[in-house]
């Protein structure tokens, strides 16, 4: 991670936290962590894993997109990568019924991939509960989706988003009599 990412990231989380009037054990332990590794992470002396980061954002309580809004390295994100179209990959999964997964792109990205995927719901498509060793975001391009955690529903409709651990156990249901569209991004990161 770039040094001003690092830095950009730390004092978010510090100013957020202050905002908040929590401390730092308070945050620690809302997010299951060490103080010592917020203290840590806050003063950029190490570098939080994916999954810690965004239990310490949940911790605090504030929306992933406007926690990482404004946040850019000093190269503007390049190198910008572009895949057309008619460059996605279609696959299938197993057991699923009017399911239509587009790989756009997937890449191994400093100990972690990212798989990010279009999927189609046709309307009544159906899947049991699944689980998967990532963290997912999920953004509604179009339609109305009801996403099933366990016994929890939640209704999601079009430009909404949704980002959850993928070990717990859950299924898109198309609500529309339409096909629904999803851009589906997996957070994968490898275990030492």
């Amino acid at each position: 991670m770039e040094d001003d990412l690092l830095i950009q990231i730390s004092n978010r989380i510090k100013e957020r936290r202050r905002e908040k009037n929590i401390t730092v054990q308070e945050l620690a332990n809302l997010a299951n962590v060490s103080k010592s590794l917020i203290s840590q992470i806050e003063n950029c002396r190490t570098i939080p894993s994916l999954i810690v980061l965004i239990d310490i954002i949940k911790a605090l309580n504030v929306d992933l997109n406007e926690f990482f809004k404004d946040i850019r390295s000093k190269a503007d994100l390049l190198p910008v990568l572009v895949k057309r179209k008619n460059e996605y990959e279609g696959f299938e999964k197993e057991y699923t019924t009017g399911f239509s997964y587009q790989r756009i792109f997937s890449r191994f990205i400093d100990r972690s991939t990212v798989d990010i995927v279009l999927l189609e719901l046709e309307p009544n498509a159906t899947r049991p509960l699944v689980e998967t060793d990532a963290f997912e975001y999920k953004y509604i391009v179009t339609g109305e989706v009801e996403y099933v955690f366990n016994k929890e529903k939640i209704q999601l409709f079009e430009g909404d988003s949704v980002l959850f651990d993928g070990r717990i156990p859950h299924t898109p249901m198309n609500l529309s009599g339409e096909k629904v569209v999803m851009l589906v991004v997996y957070f994968f990161e490898e275990t030492k």
